[in-house]
């Protein structure tokens, strides 16, 4: 297993000075920016945590459970790669989801992420990952230049109601802020790793 790191609290939020490198914490968001800046932050910062507490291990961690849950941290990082691509595509857009995922027969209404990430390998699994989010930033770039949060999207509600692309990035906040809860519990039952941020230049 790799070396535990931990992180003390506050370390890389407000407990950074001015004088702390950037370059050693890019996943920080500002401390006063704009709206854009601060959700698209939000949810970066919290892709790199989940990344950081997924990342490293070999198949039995990536497959280890703990308590009376099915999750594994390869369940979740497979899920999370599939909910990047369905986001930043079919809900923003309405185009098909592409591949990987057309091939599988994926259409994120069960289960089948979670229970075949077993039948992946580590490599596997964090390059669907790593591939989903860089697709997923430059599809999200893309859209906040064409027309900003407030714009509308092809997602909509039985009534017609279209979402905008800012209830889409808060939704995934919220998806990466509950899952990442999920990869803390499961990696310290791993190897005891635990924190709150990575540690000072971090990456993957």
């Amino acid at each position: 297993m790799p070396a535990i790191h931990r992180s003390a609290v506050g370390v890389g939020r407000y407990g950074l000075s001015m004088t702390d490198d950037n370059d050693d914490y890019p996943w920080e968001p500002p401390l006063a920016g704009t709206e854009v800046e601060h959700v698209v932050g939000a949810l970066d910062r919290l892709r790199t945590t989940f990344r950081w507490k997924a990342g490293g291990l070999d198949s039995a961690g990536l497959q280890a459970r703990t308590g009376a849950s099915a999750l594994t941290l390869g369940g979740l990082l497979k899920h999370l790669a599939a909910v990047e691509d369905h986001t930043f595509t079919t809900k923003l857009a309405g185009e098909p989801i592409g591949a990987p995922w057309d091939e599988t027969g994926w259409d994120g209404s069960n289960d089948w992420e979670f229970t075949s990430a077993a039948d992946d390998t580590p490599e596997q699994l964090y390059a669907l990952w790593d591939g989903a989010v860089e697709r997923s930033k430059a599809r999200l770039d893309a859209a906040l230049s064409n027309g900003g949060l407030d714009q509308l999207v092809h997602a909509s509600a039985d009534d017609g109601t279209h979402a905008s692309l800012r209830r889409l990035v808060c939704d995934l906040i919220e998806e990466y802020g509950r899952h990442t809860g999920h990869a803390d519990l499961l990696r310290e039952a791993v190897d005891g790793l635990v924190g709150e941020d990575p540690p000072a230049g971090w990456r993957p």
